[in-house]
Parts: structure tokens; C-alpha cells; sequence
């Protein structure tokens, strides 16, 4: 038979290696999420050029001031020979220099250096694409003879023919 001294001594060895799982789990658990944070927030998933028109540029945000832009992407052929898909790439500049080489801009072809995350933060921006820095501004490459067939509310869903 057991003294009460030794079940009490035993309980609390039970008692500690519950708290010491207890602890280590949470402790994985915790890293787990600070690594899963990390690679939503800070890792870019990709990084590239994109290319066309500049359509806008506005800082953006109350206390963070972002730079959001929109490019559409005009070379791209769609399955049918006379038509030419539309695609509006949307961005964020954090840098105040690129914003200002990029308002100069406005209308023209340019070709951006991104990097894509897959989450956004405030200070980045609204959008999950930053633009680094710009790889090359041109006048030209302009589509010419393009109309734009819409149904009157459904602008942003256009279809944009070629005439030929």
C-alpha cells in the first residue's frame, strides 16, 4: 500500500508531463502559425514583367499612402482570329520615385517589374501585385482601328474587335 505522500508525489508527475506536452504543443502550434503568417504576408509567390496602356495612377489610403494603378494588357489573342482579349492588370507602388516616373506616363505603353504576394498589407497596398520598378515606357505599340462593343451598362465586360 501507497503512502499519501507517494500519490500526491505521483499525481503531480502526471501533473507536470500533461503541462510539459501541453506547452510543447502549443509552443508548435504557435511557430506553425507565425511560419504560415510569414509566407501569406512576406513571400512573394511570383515575380515578373507585365507589359501595357497605363489608365490610372492614384495614392490611395488614409494612413498609409499607396500608389494604385491599372494597366490593360491589350496583346492578348483570344481563340478567334478578329479578336483581342482585354485585361486590366491592377497594382500598388510603395515607392514615391516609380509613382512619379509613371504619372508622367499616362496613356503610354509601359512595361512594370512586379513581385505577387499572396496577401496584401496596408503599407504595401490594396493589391496583391507591387511593381518594383519600370522596365521600359514607349509610345507606340498602339492598337490601331480597335471599337469597343458593349451593351450600354456592361462597359467593364466589353467585347474589343479589331476591324480589319
Amino acid at each position: 500500500m501507497e503512502s499519501l505522500f507517494e500519490q500526491t508525489d505521483i499525481i503531480r508527475q502526471k501533473g507536470r508531463r500533461w503541462r510539459k506536452i501541453r506547452n510543447i504543443s502549443f509552443l508548435v502550434l504557435f511557430s506553425g502559425l507565425i511560419v504560415w503568417l510569414g509566407i501569406q504576408y512576406y513571400y512573394p509567390c511570383s515575380k515578373g514583367v507585365v507589359t501595357g496602356k497605363l489608365t490610372f495612377l492614384a495614392p490611395i489610403g488614409l494612413i498609409y499612402k499607396t500608389y494604385e494603378g491599372k494597366l490593360i494588357q491589350t496583346d492578348n489573342q483570344s481563340p478567334e482570329d478578329d479578336e483581342i482579349q482585354l485585361n486590366e492588370f491592377k497594382f500598388s507602388i510603395t515607392k514615391k520615385r516609380i509613382a512619379a516616373q509613371l504619372a508622367q506616363s499616362g496613356g503610354k505603353t509601359v512595361a512594370l517589374h512586379y513581385t505577387e504576394y499572396f496577401k496584401s498589407l496596408p503599407w504595401r497596398g490594396y493589391s496583391h501585385f507591387v511593381v518594383n520598378e519600370i522596365v521600359s515606357i514607349s509610345e507606340n505599340k498602339e492598337i490601331k482601328g480597335v471599337e469597343i462593343i458593349a451593351d450600354g451598362a456592361n462597359v467593364k465586360n466589353a467585347d474589343l474587335i479589331v476591324n480589319k
